[in-house]
């Protein structure tokens, strides 16, 4: 899941800090084969025997940040609960927009007829369904505030479903219908059936997809755009795979022949690693917009992804983002098509259980990172620079004493608020960056134990690979399986070294893996080229100083204090987060100043000294360090197996793309 760029939770990680089992039964619909000659945007969800719901999500008002769907339903007299989805999948918390959503109507035989909110279930409305009728009709509008722009739009089909509460979302049948401005052009899993063209319907045209499910619908997002490009990936693949992207402006849904090289390798790269698909057809769908905010959500057929207006047009956006699409495309194997038996519930209104995300998150950021040096979107050298900064930032989050990594899962649904006040000491979703030097430890481990004759990768091809090539479905998995899938591999105490890690309090990060590969964490006087490039691009989050592993502030380019370490040298001279620095021993606040700050303490007994505004007052503070910048980078270890260089090889001979320059 999700916000990204880099993806939502990794950059959160990496920057806010800086700136700012036995087997389960499969539940799902039952798969068909797809068509013989399949579009660009066909897949094969079932075709259920009852009458659908019948939902046209028109987005013709878009550019207005408005939304509207008409929406008819075969019912039968009495009453009747409705109900919008309130867990999304993916979302890992109650994050549908009811409150969105306004302008509701419900009409029959041409009478409007009055309904009433559930009084607990803020989320369901009540309608008592007159004799005689057989269809009811719903208008609704939604209030959309981010993911469009006057140029596109995306849509989570939660801003406009409706459909009838308590019974299990696989078993309400839809057929989705689309109506978007004229001369956008629409992206999507979902197959279209009405005539006319697709994907840039005729000016006024709706478009009519195949009848689904209400669980395939929600999973089956849609981007659509007036600078609207499609391109299909490496057709040597089956199924088939595209990118479709639009943006505010129509050079920059023109990728590059170089990001076009990456995520050709990147389809080929998948399929060398997982040996089998979970989907009809794939679509990364991309949004190019500094106004449409970022995204990164995953889907079992498609990925709704979203980076800034150049966030593929210079090697540090490429950089900030590289694992965003590799992330994503992960999630189809591992947390769409398996996914922990928490995570999974039959419909949109019980809450999911979180405590197994290091494996659906965790897992899927060491293997989205590692997919992305393979396929060309990093280098084996930024991967290890970005690992790096993983590792450091973990081992420098003070709530580790406190809190372990399962809780951090557990209570996903509450870290999501992206504040960074004191937000080293609470912890937030860390599972997704401890999950990764977990199953960086695993890989290694198994590596070592078979003398780099077997590796994760192993254990994936059969975790995620039950049942080889399927539609899309949903295979719930439990603790216990996983470690027998593990130990299928080669034998060890996997529950003990998985509960080790993720259970108990550790107050250091897991850095066995990078020693097992290798390498060890060491600090420098410079950051490496890689975190330098990323500071390098324009509107990064990471344009303030770091000086997080020096005196520990997270702090803005104007001094404005977005965090202090929790008992590091900053907080002990009593700096708050919010508070901002005016003058550095006696000069005027600007970076440079802070950094001279601390390079000239270095080697020193004199404390710096602080000017500092809180509110309406000033007053001063005495950092008492002298230890220098420190940068967080992999030093190689000489001796000893070079795991991590194995580890970034590619599967496929990759095509040599352009120059990123």
């Amino acid at each position: 899941m999700l916000n990204a760029p880099r993806s939502p939770a990794v950059l959160f990680a990496l920057f806010s800090l800086f700136f700012a089992v036995a087997f389960a039964p499969a539940f799902a619909q039952p798969a068909t084969s797809p068509p013989a000659e399949p579009s660009s945007a066909e897949s094969a969800p079932t075709t259920p025997a009852k009458a659908p719901i019948e939902i046209l999500a028109d987005l013709t008002d878009a550019p207005r940040r408005l939304y509207h769907a008409e929406i008819d339903f075969p019912v039968t007299p009495g009453p009747l609960t409705l109900t919008t989805p309130k867990w999304i999948p993916g979302n890992h918390r109650p994050t549908g927009p009811v409150d969105a959503i306004t302008g509701v109507v419900f009409t029959a035989n041409g009478q409007t007829l009055p309904w009433r909110r559930d009084d607990v279930n803020l989320y369901e409305f009540h309608v008592t369904i007159p004799p005689g009728v057989t269809t009811l009709h719903a208008h609704l509008d939604c209030i959309v505030l981010r993911r469009v722009s006057q140029k596109l739009a995306v849509l989570e089909w939660e801003k406009l479903l409706l459909y009838p509460a308590h019974i299990p979302v696989r078993d309400i049948p839809v057929q989705p219908s689309l109506k978007v401005p004229v001369g956008w052009g629409v992206g999507t899993a979902l197959t279209p059936v009405s005539s006319g063209p697709f994907p840039v319907p005729a000016p006024g045209a709706v478009t009519q997809f195949a009848v689904t499910n209400v669980e395939q619908l929600e999973d089956s997002p849609i981007i659509a755009g007036q600078y609207f490009r499609e391109f299909p990936l490496a057709p040597s693949i089956s199924p088939k795979h595209f990118i479709d992207v639009v943006s505010d402006y129509p050079e920059d849904s023109n990728l590059s022949p170089a990001i076009l090289a990456d995520l050709r390798n990147l389809v080929r790269e998948a399929d060398a690693l997982y040996r089998c698909h979970h989907y009809h057809v794939y679509h990364f769908l991309l949004t190019l917009s500094d106004v449409a905010g970022g995204e990164g959500l995953e889907h079992g057929q498609s990925s709704d992804n979203g980076v800034e207006e150049k966030g593929y047009a210079d090697p540090g956006h490429i950089l900030l983002n590289s694992d965003l699409l590799p992330h994503e495309f992960t999630h189809s194997w591992n947390g769409k098509y398996r996914r922990p038996v928490g995570l999974y519930q039959p419909d949109f209104v019980t809450p999911q259980q979180g405590g197994l995300l290091w494996v659906y998150e965790g897992m899927t950021q060491y293997l989205g990172e590692v997919l992305a040096a393979r396929s060309g979107f990093d280098t084996p050298e930024q991967f290890r620079d970005l690992l790096a900064l993983t590792a450091a930032t973990l081992d420098y989050t003070p709530g580790r004493d406190w809190r372990s990594t399962e809780d951090t899962a557990v209570a996903a649904s509450i870290l999501r608020d992206g504040n960074p006040t004191w937000s080293n000491w609470k912890r937030g979703q860390d599972y997704y960056e401890e999950g990764e030097l977990l199953w960086l430890d695993a890989d290694t481990l198994i590596r070592k134990l078979t003398a780099n004759k077997k590796s994760l990768a192993d254990f994936e091809r059969n975790f995620l690979g039950k049942g080889g090539d399927t539609g899309p479905q949903i295979v719930p998995y439990t603790f216990d399986e996983l470690v027998a899938d593990l130990n299928a591999v080669v034998p060890y105490d996997w529950a003990a070294f998985l509960r080790d890690r993720v259970d108990k309090i550790h107050p250091h990060a897991d850095l066995a893996g990078i020693d097992q590969g290798g390498y060890k964490l060491v600090y420098k006087d410079q950051p490496s080229p890689s975190e330098s490039l990323m500071r390098s691009a324009e509107g990064s989050h990471s344009s303030g100083l770091d000086c997080w592993f020096s005196i520990g502030l997270s702090i803005a380019a104007d001094g404005r204090i977005a965090d202090v370490r929790w008992n590091g040298p900053a907080d002990q001279a009593r700096l708050a987060p919010g508070e901002k620095i005016i003058a550095v021993n006696g000069r005027v606040f600007s970076p440079d100043v802070l950094r001279d700050a601390i390079r000239s303490a270095k080697g020193s007994t004199a404390p710096m000294q602080l000017l500092v505004q809180a509110d309406s007052f000033v007053s001063t503070a005495s950092i008492n360090y002298h230890d220098g910048e420190r940068y967080p980078v992999l030093e190689r270890v000489e001796g000893t197996p070079d795991y991590l260089d194995d580890i970034t090889k590619p599967f496929t001979t990759p095509e040599k793309p352009p120059t990123k320059l």
